[in-house]
């Protein structure tokens, strides 16, 4: 038997359905949807961005704080290392004429940035073989910088070989950036008290002798929070009275 016929007016209501499902798989996007796409491709990629920016400013302010920290860290401690080798010498030509070296230890006292200036064994020879001495004049002091004169520098004098000017000459390097207080103290052996200055060429302070102990304090300015600002130290000084082989003491 033959299956009945589906009449006519069923396959007419149904073919322009199909017709219209072909042609909604053919027309493809609107603008409205490719507008709304790029949003959330923009979206996705600021976030994206900002998460990348927020990792490299984190990372690059961690940089600033450690190499703070290892400014002031360092700066002490190459004080102390440095002020430890401090001394004094009696050895002098007979003729004054002839001599070409003063050994001093003098330190300026001021309201935040003090000063001092001191011979000591510190000088570290760069090539070997030269005849070089490990003696030197060391001076640490703190100046403006050139480019930003409110800008407070920690600074390093070094001259080698010692002359007859205990406070000029040799090589300026900076110890420590952007410093707010350098300040040092003193003790006194005979007194046994902490004083603010020393200076051995005066005969009737403390003339042809050293301290017992520094009391080294850097507090660097505009630190990043997470770091200590305040570095502070103290060294001995073995060496107090003048070197004299002439005299073993």
């Amino acid at each position: 038997m033959r299956a009945p016929k589906r009449p006519c007016s069923v396959r007419r209501r149904a073919a322009p359905k199909c017709r219209r499902a072909k042609l909604h798989a053919d027309r493809g996007m609107t603008l409205l949807e490719i507008l709304v796409s790029l949003a959330i491709l923009a979206m996705i990629s600021i976030m994206i961005y900002g998460a990348f920016d927020s990792l490299s400013r984190g990372k690059k302010a961690e940089a600033i704080r450690a190499e703070r920290a290892r400014q002031g860290r360092d700066a002490v401690l190459r004080i102390v290392r440095e002020v430890s080798g401090a001394f004094l010498s009696l050895h002098a030509p007979a003729l004054l004429p002839q001599n070409t070296r003063v050994t001093a230890f003098i330190a300026q006292n001021s309201m935040d940035y003090d000063r001092l200036d001191f011979c000591s064994f510190a000088h570290q020879r760069t090539v070997a073989e030269r005849p070089e001495s490990d003696q030197a004049e060391i001076g640490y002091f703190v100046v403006s910088d050139p480019d930003k004169p409110e800008k407070k520098d920690l600074v390093r004098r070094e001259q080698a070989p010692i002359d007859l000017e205990p406070k000029k000459g040799g090589v300026v390097n900076v110890l420590a950036e952007d410093v707010e207080r350098f300040n040092l103290r003193y003790l006194d052996p005979l007194t046994g008290q902490w004083v603010e200055t020393w200076d051995s060429t005066n005969l009737v302070m403390q003339g042809g002798r050293l301290p017992l102990e520094i009391e080294i304090t850097i507090v660097l300015a505009n630190v990043p929070p997470g770091i200590d600002k305040t570095y502070t130290s103290r060294a001995i000084l073995p060496m107090q009275l003048p070197i004299s082989f002439a005299n073993p003491r």
